[in-house]
């Protein structure tokens, strides 16, 4: 019972990780009706960044101010000039456009920044307390907080502010919101900026958590991110905390209790969000567009 419990609390701390990317691609989806194959790699990238700035000396939290700033006009910055000229063009361009950003962003980190590993600070000091026969990590509890934090602070974006309202109308009927005077362009541009921030504090909080900052640390977090979405449903905030949650606590027990052929840790929670989307192909919180022909 002890070590189920330990593990988790694993998969708890490491579906968070996975909730707070999907979260980013979510938001995208939602506003733009775009996967965006780039996301992790933007993270990345906003992640090398905030080393750079505490490379220089400065505070760990000054750093992460900053980094959320640049991030988030880098984000703005990328829709106006990389997907608004594609964005009318079909998805199969679009696609594209985001795995050409994907290959973009890997390679100039690794131009700028170097190939070694990057040993980012901790924004917090590293400790464990025992709750009876619990386990318990200074690095699972920040990363939920920050997570419940950055739902919070959505939903009061969605539900009580203007701009929220904006994005909402947006991605619900972009034609119609533009007759109704809403500035749609603006609205996307907001939609990639926010993401690029969310995506960005999902890298500086993860990475200090694992070996070092390399130009792979974020692609197997993008991969399981993706999956989370699609398990939750791309149209619902909800849904990635729940698929990132699922997930993290899948491939957890699954290592540790199903390890018998190399690969198995991947194959169990993929083999559930196959189950689960053939009998629900919108995921499990996403809502059925019904259209009349």
């Amino acid at each position: 019972m002890d070590l189920f419990l330990s593990q988790l609390m694993n998969g708890v701390g490491r579906g968070v990780i996975y909730a707070s990317l999907a979260l980013a691609l979510v938001l995208i989806f939602r506003t733009t009706g775009i996967l965006n194959f780039a996301q992790g790699e933007m993270a990345l990238f906003s992640t090398y960044v905030f080393w750079q700035f505490t490379d220089w000396g400065w505070p760990v939290w000054l750093a992460i101010l900053a980094t959320l700033v640049l991030s988030f006009l880098g984000g703005a910055a990328i829709e106006r000039v990389v997907i608004r000229p594609v964005e009318q063009s079909s998805p199969l361009v679009v696609v594209i456009v985001t795995i050409g950003l994907f290959l973009a962003f890997n390679a100039l980190a690794q131009l700028v920044f170097g190939t070694e590993a990057k040993a980012l600070p901790r924004a917090y000091p590293f400790e464990q307390w025992t709750l009876g026969p619990l386990t318990l990590e200074s690095d699972t509890v920040a990363l939920v907080v920050v997570l419940a934090v950055e739902c919070v602070v959505l939903w009061l974006l969605f539900q009580r502010t203007r701009l929220g309202l904006g994005l909402r109308a947006v991605a619900a009927d972009p034609d119609a919101s533009r007759l109704a005077g809403v500035p749609v362009g603006r609205m996307l541009m907001f939609g990639w900026a926010i993401a690029a921030a969310i995506g960005a504090l999902s890298g500086m909080l993860v990475v200090p958590t694992t070996p070092g900052l390399n130009a792979g640390s974020m692609q197997t977090i993008l991969v399981f991110a993706f999956a989370a979405a699609a398990l939750g449903g791309f149209d619902s905030l909800l849904g990635a905390v729940v698929g990132g949650l699922i997930l993290g606590v899948a491939n957890t027990m699954t290592i540790q209790y199903l390890n018998v052929l190399d690969g198995i840790e991947l194959v169990v929670p993929f083999g559930l969000i196959l189950g689960v989307l053939l009998v629900r192909p919108q995921g499990l919180f996403g809502s059925t567009r019904v259209e009349r022909v």
